[in-house]
């Protein structure tokens, strides 16, 4: 019998500046739930326009701070892995991370956002730790992180997949719906299930204003949607996963979609 797994995602509006609050709604979503994962969006503690790398680095922390102790307790009461942005310190240099804490380990992981996007570039610093995956040996659940914008670029799902991802977690602050034509087919192209944790609300700034799409969505690893939001509602996603099926690239007898790879054919011939 192929053991499931219960995957949980949350759509909410952060309040720029405001953690308590944040904290406050992310346990009120979540107090009732009954998952083994459970992902949050992009910058979910902080809010996400900021202006300068002197306001980041106001509100920013090294992950033994308040959000990393607010994650890990969640993760505890759930006994659940629990994905989330959040801005990060370390020493001098700030981060647009997330935090993956699998209960039963001491230290959580951290992700730096690879692929910064608009007023980031302004605001954070380029993140240094590449892709790797998390293999939780409890769930049996082996968990490929990425935020927002890294979506656009296909090397991030490929090589979460080659580092042997079942799902690809996506906590987001994305302002755009283009990403639903185009992450089924990373779904389908890596065999992989993918979730995304996108935000909702606006936040305005200097006046300009960024309206955040919600409609967070869980796809199958063949492209279906299994579950979704709208653009404006609060709410929790749940659904059951499979992650074994995800192993087997193959699709019939002769074909393997890893292994029939020709990487020598794929380098630029300059």
């Amino acid at each position: 019998m192929v053991k499931t797994t219960k995957l949980a995602v949350v759509q909410f509006c952060p309040e720029l500046g405001r953690k308590d609050a944040n904290f406050s709604c992310m346990r009120r979503l979540t107090d009732d739930i009954d998952a083994d994962i459970i992902v949050f969006p992009e910058l979910c503690t902080t809010g996400y326009f900021f202006l300068s790398r002197d306001e980041v680095s106001e509100v920013a922390e090294p992950v033994s701070g308040e959000s990393g102790s607010f994650f890990s307790e969640i993760a505890r009461e759930h006994q659940a892995v629990v994905v989330a942005g959040f801005a990060e310190k370390d020493g001098d240099r700030v981060y647009n991370a997330c935090l993956i804490v699998v209960p039963e380990e001491r230290r959580p992981r951290v992700y730096r956002k690879t692929h910064l996007f608009y007023r980031e570039k302004q605001c954070f610093d380029q993140g240094d730790t590449g892709f790797f995956v998390v293999s939780d040996r409890w769930r049996d659940v082996r968990i490929g992180p990425m935020i927002c914008y890294d979506w656009r670029f296909p090397e991030a799902t490929r090589i979460l997949t080659l580092l042997g991802a079942d799902i690809i977690v996506c906590p987001s602050d994305l302002v755009t719906d283009i990403w639903r034509r185009v992450l089924p087919g990373r779904a389908i192209e890596n065999k992989i299930y993918i979730a995304v944790a996108n935000r909702i609300g606006a936040e305005t700034r200097d006046d300009e204003k960024l309206l955040f799409t919600g409609q967070s969505a869980i796809y199958d690893f063949d492209g279906n949607e299994m579950h979704s939001a709208g653009p404006e509602n609060e709410i929790v996603l749940e659904v059951e996963i499979s992650p074994e099926l995800t192993r087997n690239k193959s699709f019939n007898s002769f074909n393997d979609m890893l292994g029939d790879r020709q990487p020598q054919h794929y380098k630029l011939l300059l």
